[in-house]
């Protein structure tokens, strides 16, 4: 039997869209105190399609921890298809939430069991693995309104996350964004 998508893990990282991203980097370094955040420029995923036709969509993220929970910020560098431009592209809310998962395999099972429509799908780093999917909100299904990010991380992650989140402990507001690579 096949495991619901909620059994796969719990969510890791809420993400945004914002159309400033400034702004929204500012909002959340000094109105709500979540820093410092960390900044990957001109990402692009191997292998990655939008909804099964390869794409070059590159995209720049910055990521800070909110106790246990990442706080994702995208920002598109292109216009290529993705799930940052055109009907997916929900900003100024919740765009999608992250569950770090063990097995993409896995996590693809069950979101076709589920119904998920796999939206976008790539290869993380040498040895990780991505997929995207509509729970099923969009056509009617009652989903909660935003993509689902299942992530297998690469081997390197785990420690770059703690370095993002040891960071945030007693953050003094400096240094609100740090360039990563």
């Amino acid at each position: 039997m096949t495991r619901k998508i909620h059994e796969l893990g719990p969510v890791g990282q809420l993400a945004y869209l914002p159309s400033d991203f400034d702004a929204t980097l500012k909002y959340w370094t000094q109105t709500m105190g979540v820093g410092p955040f960390f900044l990957m420029e001109n990402i692009q995923l191997t292998d990655c399609k939008y909804k099964g036709v390869p794409t070059d969509a590159m995209f720049s993220i910055a990521i800070a921890y909110w106790g246990d929970v990442q706080i994702e910020l995208i920002r598109p560098e292109n216009r290529e298809p993705s799930i940052y431009t055109g009907e997916y592209a929900v900003t100024d809310q919740l765009h999608h939430i992250c569950i770090f998962v063990d097995s993409i395999a896995e996590a693809r099972a069950a979101c076709a069991e589920a119904g998920a429509e796999v939206l976008v799908e790539g290869k993380v780093g040498d040895d990780g693995e991505v997929i995207y999917v509509d729970p099923g909100a969009r056509d009617g299904g009652g989903g909660p309104g935003h993509v689902i990010e299942l992530l297998q991380n690469t081997a390197a992650a785990p420690g770059l996350f703690q370095m993002i989140k040891d960071a945030g402990k007693n953050w003094d507001g400096s240094e609100p964004l740090r360039k990563l690579g």
